[in-house]
């Protein structure tokens, strides 16, 4: 192991590429392959079509955009689509569990991977709580407009927003149990579940284009109007407000540009793919392209549903507090079809919760691999899945779904996720200019100006959060830089490595024992005699083939370096080496007669082989 002179060990020390791709942690933490192309954009698709699908187009029709909300979705896909291809490049170099934090931890170092690592907890944490909560707000309304009788002790503790709630508790134990028990029956029910899904958006966007009407889409860009007061600003909208002394709007260009923010929510998760790079077979070329295309896939079925939705209501008669899917569909009398859209509600956020698990799992266990965490949660169990790891994710997830109001929290999911794609575009630059030798299954086109691009527009994404959420946030990454300065910083499997240095060549690798020490022990016993005649000008030397005193024993020697003691002999003919004789038994088995062969009742005469 080779460390770079220029290293320090700080907490700004990066973790060489060659390091962080496996060399060193050695095969107890290596994660069984199990991921191929098509399970990686399952594994997207699971996560990216969601309950959003079929709700985010509609509010925002009819909250900000109208029809223009089509215009929304591509600006937001193009957005998320820059990010992903960052994703992709750095994937291809370093296809290890981490995802944006293990890329910032060879571009940037130690420190700024914690701090990329501790919003991709917040992110995934808070993830898996939320959609929780919405499963068990979608269940429990599925079963009422299924006409299934409830318990009366059971409908005060399910479908709640906050509080004890045993839908949310059930469904995430059942999939943290899943887990830790092996990644095979979790991909196998990931796929049941995401074809289920497909099937219901396929059904619902068909139907709903029987009733599509064009007169709905005009106008397609409505006139601006004031924004009215949602319960908090953006932080645009804050600046712009100090600056000019206007007022938010909705609507208008204004308008399509505000909700693509909330549109990106949807797209989120393309990035989730890259936390299955170690256990992906051939991942530096599989997972750039399982994640471009299943988000190239999420936009196209995302546009369906969009277009469907405000071809069939005028956007003018959404109701942006209460619109679903299952609204439009009772407003032109096809009732039935929402029905279907509660069941593939449910299945979606099934598949959702589970895709993030999987990967707020493998963040955890890659931080704990490298000492920021404990490394006790790093173990295998003998599925070989990080059981550990899974269980104190999972247990997290569980506690803080039934404690705090998880609902009003969306936009931490947001912030969290928008910061690692800064960081990744940025590391992307970074490599580019420090480690331009890397290999690069998959390159960034245009990286320069495309990794400069995904940078001012996540930018731009993240000042149309609110003002509180940014407070949130800021609280959320100081309490991380706290604990990494207590605790990470002095555990570091890093700083640990660096600390004792590099390591000798191992004794198979030495080419011969040392001056001092050659000789002393005399020769090995049946070792034929060395001849005493000296070694000839620069034997042992870098780039010299090794001293062999029998190569001279033909008098070659005393030809080319004639001097005293050294009589020139008549040059020997080389002799053949013989070939060891094998030994002979004393006493040979007794050889069995052969009866000679026959062939037409006449003796034939034996055959000799060639």
């Amino acid at each position: 192991m080779t460390w770079d002179i220029r290293m320090r060990n700080t907490m700004f020390r990066k973790l060489p590429v060659e390091q962080a791709t496996g060399q060193l942690y050695g095969g107890r933490h290596r994660l069984r392959v199990v991921y191929r192309t098509r399970d990686l954009v399952v594994l997207g698709l699971g996560v990216m079509i969601g309950a959003g699908i079929f709700k985010i187009s509609g509010v925002q029709a009819a909250a900000n955009a109208g029809p223009a909300v089509i215009i929304s979705f591509l600006i937001a896909g193009a957005v998320c689509l820059l990010a992903a291809l960052a994703y992709a490049e750095l994937s291809s170099i370093v296809p290890v569990a981490g995802s944006a934090y293990s890329f910032s931890y060879v571009a940037f170092g130690e420190v700024w991977a914690w701090v990329v690592g501790w919003s991709l907890i917040l992110e995934l944490l808070l993830a898996a709580s939320v959609v929780a909560r919405a499963w068990s707000l979608y269940a429990a309304q599925a079963l009422a407009d299924l006409n299934v009788p409830v318990p009366e002790w059971l409908a005060g503790v399910i479908g709640q927003p906050k509080g004890f709630d045993v839908f949310a508790l059930g469904i995430l134990l059942l999939l943290v149990v899943l887990l830790a028990t092996g990644s095979r029956l979790g991909l196998r029910t990931l796929w049941f579940m995401v074809m289920a899904k497909l099937i219901v958006i396929g059904l619902v966007i068909a139907v709903g284009l029987t009733y599509f009407d064009p007169g709905n889409l005009t106008p397609f860009v409505p006139p601006a109007e004031p924004a009215p007061d949602a319960g908090g600003q953006s932080v645009l909208n804050a600046v712009l407000g100090s600056v000019t002394g206007g007022t938010p709007q909705v609507f208008g260009v204004w308008g399509i540009l505000a909700a693509a923010p909330a549109i990106a929510f949807a797209y989120i998760g393309f990035d989730l793919i890259a936390t299955a790079s170690e256990e992906t077979d051939d991942a530096p070329r599989k997972v750039p392209r399982g994640m471009i295309t299943s988000l190239v896939v999420a936009v196209v079925l995302y546009l369906g549903v969009a277009i469907t939705l405000v071809g069939m209501v005028s956007y003018g008669r959404l109701d942006p507090e209460k619109v679903v899917l299952t609204t439009p569909f009772t407003m032109v009398g096809a009732g039935p079809v929402g029905h279907v859209v509660n069941i593939g509600a449910v299945i979606a956020l099934t598949t959702v919760i589970l895709v993030v698990l999987i990967s707020l799992t493998r963040v955890v266990f890659s931080m704990s691999r490298d000492g920021l965490l404990p490394r006790g949660i790093a173990g295998m169990s003998r599925y070989r899945v990080p059981s550990r790891a899974t269980l104190v994710a999972g247990g997290a997830a569980v506690v803080m779904s039934q404690t705090i109001d998880v609902l009003t929290l969306e936009q931490m999911v947001v912030i969290g996720t928008l910061f690692a794609f800064l960081f990744v575009c940025a590391a992307v630059l970074a490599l580019r200019r420090d480690r331009p030798d890397l290999h690069r299954p998959f390159r960034m086109p245009a990286a320069p100006l495309t990794a400069v691009l995904g940078i001012l527009a996540t930018g731009w994404l993240m000042l149309n959060l609110k003002v509180q959420t940014w407070g949130y946030f800021t609280v959320w990454m100081l309490a991380g830089l706290v604990l990494y300065l207590v605790y990470g910083r002095r555990r570091s499997e890093m700083r640990r490595l660096l600390d004792e240095g590099p390591r000798r060549p191992p004794a198979a690798l030495m080419t011969a024992p040392p001056p001092d020490l050659a000789g002393l022990a005399g020769p090995p016993p049946g070792a034929r005699p060395v001849s005493t005649v000296p070694p000839p000008p620069g034997a042992g030397t870098p780039g010299v083939r090794p001293y062999q005193p029998e190569r001279f024993d033909t008098g070659q020697f005393a030809q080319r370096h004639p001097g005293p003691g050294n009589a020139a002999r008549p040059p020997q003919p080389p002799q053949r080496p013989q070939r060891p004789q094998r030994p002979q038994p004393q006493q040979p088995p007794p050889q069995r007669a052969e009866r000679p062969p026959q062939y037409g009742g006449r003796p034939q005469p034996p055959r000799h082989r060639r």
